[in-house]
């Protein structure tokens, strides 16, 4: 199967870094594995230099590590450097790619270096949460320029599938307030279902792009799921990290008001789970939503970090996830959720993927729960007890009744923009209407993203989910 090189946003911010940094910083892209991050070096390195030297530490032998070991004479490692490759390097006209560059800590160190040297240009990829693992015994380069990559979004997707003039026909129908039309919000949203499915990995939009089957869709998608797992379990041997990564979709399944780590592990809390967390947050394979407790400009000086939810990275993965009951997701079960006909609640699913979506576009995840009539996000019960506990469901469900969620918040201007998450055209927003009556004063905007055309109701704006990013 050809592997193709799709468009993404990211070369536009890689132009930007080399023209605004001329050489004076190193380009560091981070990200998960398997998003695309060595394509879009190699072929940003092919397209815009006139030559430049590909260093995969994945696969070079010893002759090319050894050379960072010594680089004192800048001179001669450059030429070991060119006769090891059979590449001719150009003075500001050449890049170097060190491509999974935490596997080679030296090289990640010879950074400010070479920077300092300003012959070439340098672009390095890795996976945030390795190059941590791996940069004790080194001095950490200030010289660099750090972006993150994520999945591909909704519009790089439209763009691989080839319906560019859709997210076109989206983002004119947002800006100008008009609503498209049931019968062409019906197969805007038919696409958007086949984007939650296949999601925003290379690999998978590729396997779907040459194989038409849900299947092989389905397959590569699992092979990166347990290269994340494998991952986990090498970071933590315990086995926490993916318990908790591969639990995610059940949690939110949940509909609880946060991940309950005690439930996933027993005796567990979130600050005991703390350096667990924060290597799951690194590796970018999950986007971490925290709550608010005070639901204004600021949220991160309001942060709850002991209370979150967690969501997938690529809601792809996550459907698989999901369904990971059977050897295989049946290509039935695609069937139906791509025509929205699966006999089971997917607002969980749907949730995760603003959530993606949102990140993608920049922002920071936020959300909020409180009780009628007090500021209260939850009753105090630690997770382990509550765990423990086990209240029968409908005293659980009696519980949650009396709470309110905005599922996601957006800092605009000097004021707060509430979004609740519709898996369908149902339209009622009751927490919306009971945080606009606590907060008036600080919401800007009140967005209800649901399946059905955009409208206004009063004040509130009811959009079609696939407009999130524009948010």
């Amino acid at each position: 199967m050809a592997e193709k090189v799709f468009k993404r946003k990211i070369y536009e911010r890689m132009l930007r870094w080399r023209k605004e940094s001329d050489g004076r910083t190193a380009l560091l892209i981070k990200g998960a594995r398997r998003i695309g991050k060595s394509t879009i070096a190699e072929e940003f390195a092919r397209r815009e230099y006139k030559s430049h030297i590909i260093i995969d530490f994945s696969i070079v032998d010893n002759s090319v590590r050894d050379l960072f070991a010594h680089i004192a004479d800048m001179d001669y490692f450059f030429l070991r450097l060119q006769s090891l490759f059979s590449v001719s390097l150009h003075e500001r006209k050449s890049v170097i790619v060190f491509d999974e560059v935490q596997l080679c800590p030296q090289a990640r160190q010879a950074i400010k270096h070479l920077v300092k040297d300003h012959r070439y240009d340098y672009i390095e990829t890795g996976s945030l949460l390795s190059i941590k693992k791996n940069v004790k015994d080194i001095v950490i380069p200030s010289e660099e320029t750090r972006i993150a990559m994520y999945p591909m979004d909704y519009e790089e997707f439209l763009w691989a599938v080839g319906k560019t003039p859709t997210y076109e026909l989206i983002r004119y129908a947002y800006a100008n307030h008009k609503p498209l039309g049931d019968a062409v919000n019906r197969d805007l949203m038919r696409d958007f279902r086949l984007y939650m499915l296949v999601g925003g990995m290379p690999q998978a939009v590729n396997a779907y792009l040459e194989e038409n089957d849900f299947s092989a869709v389905d397959a590569v998608k699992r092979n990166i799921l347990e290269l994340y797992t494998d991952d986990f379990r090498k970071i933590d041997p315990s086995g926490r990290a993916s318990r908790l990564f591969s639990s995610v979709p059940a949690e939110l399944a949940r509909n609880t008001r946060r991940y309950k780590v005690g439930s996933v592990i027993k005796n567990a809390t979130a600050d005991r789970l703390g350096e667990v967390l924060m290597d799951m947050a690194d590796s970018l394979t999950v986007n971490f939503a925290y709550h608010a407790n005070d639901p204004s400009v600021g949220f991160l000086l309001h942060a709850d970090y002991d209370c979150f939810k967690l969501y997938l990275a690529d809601t792809g993965l996550f459907v698989t996830l999901a369904f990971m009951d059977r050897d295989y997701t049946e290509n039935e079960i695609y069937r139906k959720l791509l025509s929205d006909k699966l006999s089971t609640d997917l607002g969980y699913v749907y949730e995760n993927a603003i959530a993606q979506m949102l990140k993608s576009a920049g922002n920071e995840l936020f959300y909020y729960t409180f009780k009628d009539g007090a500021d209260e996000k939850d009753d105090g019960t630690d997770e382990a007890e509550d765990a423990k506990a086990g209240a029968d469901d409908a005293a659980k469900a009696a519980k949650a009744a009396r709470h309110y969620e905005v599922d996601f918040l957006l800092s605009r201007k000097d004021k707060v923009c509430p979004i609740e998450v519709k898996s369908s055209g149902y339209k009622s927003h009751k927490s919306l209407d009971k945080f606009h009556a606590k907060f008036s004063a600080r919401t800007l905007h009140r967005y209800l993203l649901y399946t059905k055309d955009a409208r206004k109701e009063e004040d509130i704006f009811c959009l079609p989910v696939y407009m999130a990013a524009l948010l």
